[in-house]
């Protein structure tokens, strides 16, 4: 009797879903993303893509990734284990208003709404290796003269991005009054939370720093095929009764939505100066505007596992690994999905310019889009044509994502053995040896360069059955490596009564949560430890050279080598405050640390008309 209901509640779930949006959110677990790396296998298969990004999801990503090849991952970020997809979108930099360095803005964390629309389709899961991209890389300009999204493609051109900045209070607002976009971005009209383009202010909501939002198309037309990205998916039509439907023959597939999450508020001592009247921060492909937001995906989805959440799932925001049925279960997250990127080239600390040469530009950098320049050709690819696209999903003024190479300034002559990268169009042909990136280890960071390296492509014979194409760097006679500054630390000296007692891992969730990245200025391991010890904590924990967690015990113990923790602190350069994800801590006395249950926060709610309103931070 009891199964008779639930399945009978079930069935009247799925049938209702197509009369009211049901929906599960995407969780990802692990320590940061599955990799950092100048890669897009959508947009420049084959080879190094022009610029920089953040990658989530399952552990074959690599030049050329494809569905059949993501089923076969070893891992995934993605806490379902039905989902071997890959995400990806543009790494966020920040420009140092005092140096004009760049520098990586920290990664927080990764949500991916799957929405099921009121539609008079049906629903069907995405078939294997479907490839999307949705937002415009190219754009240094105002998409529209509205800061609000627009994705009916019956009411004009499509505007699928977004970024969103919580704030405690939005009295000077985020963007300029009467702003078109010219010198600065749009506010949405209906959220004072969100707008186009990078705000001018703080992003300050309590665990919600700033955040990159991406709506994605959900009408394929099978006709273009899987991997035609500028034409096979367009977004659906708001037909009667509140629904929305494909073209007649185009397959209804559920509506993703990326939120990525970005930690812009810890740098606010370095940018205090610029707070309503510019931003410091700036995509990996050299957009200063912010207008560029753009997102990757290709379906790794076992399509039944898909077809069933589609079908008897809503549940929210407590995540899709939450739906029942689900035959293929759950990853551990106690554990983490990483892989190597096989671009090896220094794409953080202190740089003179963005990873693949991209310029600044918009606002006070120049005016106008990129034009469609170069890319790097694989090595047994042939070149030809890259044709301009505007999607049936997307009009001219948010167009897919096309690449570029040309340079700031004038770099130095490159050797004779580097490949030289000019303006010619880019290469969509794959080479025909598969690649398959399954490394699993990280490299230690490389000292940053003062100038340009060669490249050299080499391949490298694996011993498993592939071959893995990588592009390494060699001097060739350019001025040696910059060596990063070496660092000393007392760490036996006590300070105010704490003292030093290891190097342990952090997570997503903070594992010392008592007080989160309070506003200390430059942070030192001295400033960090009277700060807690002021508030009656009794652990203090540096991470990243430049940040402060107090508490008065750890969710997790994981003890880290030495090695782990050798940031120096940027308060005080004679001392280090922890590394990437991983705390130099101190406790009163010296006390071994013990642990408490970690906290959760409230959920937020995004899911009624898109709204974007101050959010808590998930657990990933």
């Amino acid at each position: 009797m009891l199964f008779a209901t639930a399945l009978a509640a079930l069935v009247a779930t799925a049938a209702a879903a197509k009369d009211s949006r049901t929906f599960a959110v995407l969780h990802h677990y692990g320590n940061g993303p599955l990799t950092t790396c100048r890669a897009d296998p959508i947009v420049s298969p084959g080879g190094p893509s022009s610029h920089v990004h953040t990658v989530m999801g399952a552990s074959n990503f690599g030049f050329n990734t494809t569905g059949e090849l993501l089923r076969q991952s070893r891992c995934s970020t993605a806490k379902p284990k039905a989902d071997l997809s890959s995400y990806w979108f543009p790494t966020l930099y920040f420009q140092d208003p005092a140096t004009g360095l760049l520098e990586q803005v920290k990664f927080y964390y990764m949500n991916v709404y799957y929405f099921f629309e009121p539609t008079n389709d049906d629903i069907k899961a995405f078939p294997l290796g479907l490839q999307m991209v949705s937002g415009n890389a190219m754009l240094r300009t105002a998409p529209s003269k509205s800061g609000a999204n627009q994705l009916d493609p019956s009411q004009g051109p499509i505007q699928p991005v977004q970024i969103t900045c919580p704030r405690t209070s939005y009295d000077p607002p985020s963007y300029p009054a009467d702003s078109d976009g010219s010198m600065a971005g749009i506010q949405d009209p209906n959220n004072k939370g969100a707008g186009i383009g990078f705000p001018f202010q703080d992003c300050d909501g309590y665990a919600s720093p700033m955040r990159v939002d991406i709506h994605f198309p959900s009408c394929y037309d099978p006709s273009a095929g899987l991997t035609n990205y500028q034409k096979n998916m367009q977004f659906p039509t708001s037909a009667p009764g509140g629904k929305q439907d494909c073209p007649p023959g185009w397959i209804h597939t559920p509506h993703i939505f990326f939120e990525t999450y970005w930690d812009t508020h810890s740098l606010l001592p370095r940018f205090q100066n610029l707070i309503g009247k510019a931003s410091p921060f700036v995509f990996s492909n050299g957009d200063v505007t912010g207008f560029s937001a753009h997102g990757d995906f290709i379906s790794g989805w076992d399509e039944e596992e898909l077809q069933h959440i589609i079908d008897t799932c809503n549940a929210g925001e407590a995540g899709i690994d939450k739906c029942p049925g689900l035959k293929l279960g759950v990853n551990d997250d106690s554990g983490s999905c990483n892989i190597e990127c096989p671009v090896d080239e220094v794409i953080d600390g202190k740089l003179e310019k963005l990873p693949g040469n991209n310029p600044l530009a918009g606002w006070g950098h120049g005016t106008g889009n990129v034009a469609v320049a170069s890319s790097p050709a694989a090595p047994s690819a042939s070149s030809s044509p890259a044709a301009a696209h505007s999607s049936p999903s997307q009009s001219p003024a948010a167009t897919s994502e096309k690449q570029t190479s040309s340079a700031a300034a004038p770099p130095p002559p490159p050797p004779p053995s580097s490949t030289t990268l000019v303006a010619v169009p880019a290469s969509s042909a794959k080479p025909s040896t598969p690649v398959d990136v399954a490394a699993t280890t990280s490299k230690p960071a490389a000292p940053p360069r003062t100038t340009a390296p060669a490249v050299v492509v080499t391949t490298v014979y694996e011993t498993v059955t592939v071959w893995e194409t990588k592009t390494v760097y060699v001097d060739n006679g350019t001025p040696a490596p910059t060596q990063a500054p070496q660092t000393t630390n007392s760490k036996t000296a006590d300070i105010s009564g704490f003292k030093y007692v290891g190097c342990y891992r952090d997570a997503q969730t903070r594992v010392l949560s008592g007080e989160v990245l309070p506003n200390l200025g430059l942070v030192s391991n001295t400033a960090c430890v009277n700060y807690c010890a002021s508030k009656g904590f009794s652990i203090a924990g540096t991470e990243y050279g430049g940040e402060c967690y107090c508490g008065n015990g750890l969710s997790s113990l994981d003890k880290l080598d030495e090695a782990s923790c050798s940031m120096a602190c940027k308060g005080d350069a004679g001392q280090t405050c922890g590394g990437n994800w991983a705390l130099t801590l101190y406790t009163k006395g010296g006390a071994a640390p013990g642990t408490t249950a970690a906290k959760r926060h409230a959920g937020h709610n995004h899911h009624l008309h898109h709204a974007r309103v101050p959010s808590r931070r998930h657990r990933r």
